[in-house]
């Protein structure tokens, strides 16, 4: 958990924070998708200085990889929350690289988590920078995963981060110290599933956005 979710929203009602400064052509080539999983790509916003979507490749990417679509090599596309200040794949990330990812909906099994009133939430993630010899760059990311709540835990033992609206910035900027990483913990503790419903659907995978 999270290994599959959706973004149904519309751009038009998609987070002002998204459309602040996004790619070229997004608005164009921007179409909803069903099921989103891990090795896609995913739209995401992240802060090198100021707030800025892109995209990235689902399935974190170390920064010192050799080959990073070696298939003996899995990219994991969740991390835990709880030890992610520590383990040395994900502790630079953690300090200098968190991300967000608008979802309208995450699946279990066979259900949909989602909220009540359908709104757009944040993924907690962080995203890594892949670079080659030549100078080429790959960005990927992965989200970040907690104890589950009482609507998540019959389905699993896992669910993921959920940022509150709000909180971009603050998740987002690169900070200067641990007492600042710190002020984070709790809204990776969990989150009340007041407000949220799920629902046994049948998925139906739809095509990906020609993002690359």
């Amino acid at each position: 958990m999270c290994g599959r979710f959706e973004l149904k929203t519309k751009f038009d009602k998609l987070p002002k924070v998204l459309k602040q400064d996004y790619p070229s052509g997004l608005d164009n080539k921007y179409e909803t998708q069903n099921l989103i999983r891990p090795t896609d790509p995913v739209l995401v916003i992240k802060n090198e200085g100021k707030i800025q979507t892109t995209f990235m490749s689902w399935g974190f990417i170390s920064p010192w990889a050799k080959d990073p679509f070696d298939k003996a090599r899995p990219r994991p596309f969740n991390a835990r929350s709880e030890t992610v200040e520590e383990k040395k794949l994900f502790s630079g990330s953690w300090k200098h690289k968190r991300c967000l990812i608008p979802a309208s909906g995450f699946f279990e099994k066979t259900y949909r988590i989602r909220k009540e009133n359908y709104e757009t939430f944040w993924l907690g993630g962080i995203w890594s920078k892949w670079s080659s010899p030549d100078g080429a760059e790959l960005e990927s990311c992965c989200v970040l995963t907690t104890e589950p709540n009482d609507l998540v835990k019959p389905l699993h033992h896992r669910m993921p981060v959920i940022v509150p609206n709000g909180y971009e910035e603050q998740w987002t900027e690169q900070v200067k110290d641990a007492h600042e990483l710190k002020g984070l913990i709790p809204i990776m503790l969990g989150w009340s599933s007041s407000g949220w419903i799920s629902e046994e659907i049948n998925i139906k995978p739809t095509n990906q956005m020609n993002l690359f």
